[in-house]
């Protein structure tokens, strides 16, 4: 397979992490409020110290089943946020996408450009017959992402999952490629 980044959006560039962008990684995924509702986090400088040599050393794999991605804002070159595509099925060719994006930028439409630019992807290039995402249902920005992408809600799992001393519940959305492929929705 062909890789299917960089992408480039009219705001963002989604690429692969680089050493240099360590400063920008930690600004988000120490803010408390950021990772709040998120399985990790607030990180240490050591964390993502630790973070980012995995992601690097994963980056030097091709192909890999889970490509993660820096959004850079390109009127500032700066990372904003990551995002991550992981097939989980190569069989019936599923996987799943996650992100994250500094609080500074929430409200403003970049995520669901970002996420967007990879459903494209996920769909067209790498030819994925299904993408699914989940999120904690107190977060209401993250499954409104999923919501304006098209995504539906599948389920509602109660307390399945202990994450940071208590039980959370979990949404979860999907979408095929049929109708990602139908929709009026066009790519970035």
């Amino acid at each position: 397979m062909n890789r299917w980044f960089p992408i480039e959006t009219k705001r963002l560039l989604l690429r692969e992490f680089r050493a240099d962008d360590e400063q920008d990684i930690h600004a988000y995924a120490s803010d408390p409020e950021v990772v709040r509702l998120m399985i990790w986090g607030p990180n240490t400088p050591e964390t993502t110290k630790a973070f980012l040599a995995g992601v690097l050393k994963e980056q030097e794999r091709w192909p890999r089943p889970a490509v993660s991605l820096a959004i850079e804002l390109k009127s500032e070159r700066r990372v904003i946020g990551g995002i991550d595509l992981r097939v989980k099925d190569e069989k019936n060719r599923a996987a799943d996408v996650g992100y994250v994006l500094a609080r500074a930028h929430w409200g403003q439409g970049y995520m669901v450009e970002a996420a967007r630019a990879v459903l494209d992807a996920a769909f067209r290039q790498i030819g994925l017959h299904r993408v699914w995402a989940t999120c904690d249902p107190r977060n209401r920005a993250s499954y409104r992402v999923m919501e304006k992408l098209g995504m539906r809600r599948e389920a509602h799992f109660c307390k399945d999952a202990m994450e940071k001393g208590e039980w959370r519940d979990t949404y979860l959305y999907a979408i095929l490629a049929e109708e990602w492929l139908n929709s009026a929705a066009p790519p970035n």
